[in-house]
């Protein structure tokens, strides 16, 4: 799986980036093809996705037993490796962090992208929830139907927000940080959470610029805890891979995917992949994130050759700026697949 946090990891805009040389990538779906000693549950030729720390976009790829999953039989490959880091993610913040119940208010960023596709989704199983997402215009067409009300990710979503709901919403799920996160905390109703899951407005161009990294933080909003306290909000953060690999809540993650796939299997949530591409090609594949012009999440295929562009295949061709997801398509094809229709 190709996420937003690679592209971080690749300009150091994170916490300790790692030392090169480095394989990346955070997860990924295949065979098991050998077992340490002790593993139990697990045999030779099972159909797996697992979270890895660093090391995932290769051929051979060794990780914790805790930290793998069995794939459900009619799941593919890519739809696998597209499902731990988004799913899991949007799982646990709307039910765990917001306590997400039937009647409440959801607004999230990046809307077509992989978490905000998920989101979507896990919302949809939790009787009137209500979905504010903004997205780049040119995919409004393609995801409408996952949210209530879609807003394009340049207009004054504040004031589109509170023309439909006076009072704001519940929970404000937060992948852009900069001046969106005081936007996200005057939109909260009474003891409703604001979540910071990332920071994609970080990351610049094809180099870094500590201007614009510091421009970003600069634009945060300096949070008073007394202004908490007087308006009965809460904010919260949320790190998928610390939790993991940090601070050993591998226990906690295994449960959330256990219920994730029973989700899946009973054709309630779906992993939505905009397209496949080869190693060789992951210079491309970061760029279409980069410009936001994924629907859905990206996939490398290590069996998959790479394919020349096409005209109209060009991964810069977006003004967008969001994290965005994919279509579904047939996963089993390594063609890549067409991104918009």
């Amino acid at each position: 799986g190709l996420n937003f946090i690679d592209l971080m990891v690749r300009q150091g805009n994170i916490d300790n980036p790692p030392k090169t040389p480095l394989v990346p990538g955070f997860e990924c779906s295949g065979i098991v093809e050998a077992l340490g000693d002790s593993v139990k549950g697990f045999e030779i030729g099972d159909r797996v996705m697992a979270f890895v720390n660093y090391n995932a976009w290769a051929e051979v790829v060794c990780t914790p037993v805790e930290f793998v999953y069995k794939i459900p039989d009619d799941m593919s490959f890519s739809e696998a490796a597209a499902f731990p880091m988004n799913f899991v993610t949007a799982y646990m913040m709307l039910f765990e962090v917001a306590n997400l119940r039937e009647g409440m208010s959801v607004l999230v960023h990046s809307a077509g992208g992989g978490v905000g596709q998920a989101v979507a989704q896990l919302c949809s199983t939790i009787p009137n929830v209500t979905v504010f997402g903004t997205a780049s215009s040119f995919k409004h067409e393609a995801i409408k139907n996952s949210v209530t009300h879609l807003f394009d990710r340049n207009a004054d979503y504040v004031q589109e927000v509170k023309r439909i709901s006076t009072d704001g919403v519940d929970i404000v799920l937060d992948c852009l940080c900069g001046e969106n996160t005081g936007k996200g905390l005057s939109l909260l109703k009474p003891l409703g959470t604001y979540i910071l899951y990332g920071s994609s407005n970080m990351v610049t161009g094809e180099t870094k610029s500590f201007f614009s990294f510091a421009k970003s933080w600069w634009q945060v909003e300096k949070v008073n805890p007394i202004k908490l306290y007087e308006e009965n909000k809460v904010i919260a953060g949320f790190s998928l891979l610390n939790l993991l690999f940090k601070q050993n809540r591998g226990g906690l993650i295994k449960g959330v995917m256990d219920k994730l796939v029973n989700l899946y299997n009973s054709k309630k949530i779906k992993p939505v992949v905009d397209s496949l591409w080869a190693l060789e090609e992951v210079k491309e594949a970061m760029q279409r994130i980069h410009d936001r012009g994924n629907i859905g999440k990206l996939i490398l295929d290590v069996e998959k050759a790479p394919t020349p562009l096409m005209a109209n295949d060009s991964t810069e061709t977006s003004e967008a700026g969001e994290e965005e997801e994919d279509h579904e398509g047939d996963n089993e094809n390594k063609e890549r697949m067409p991104f918009i229709q």
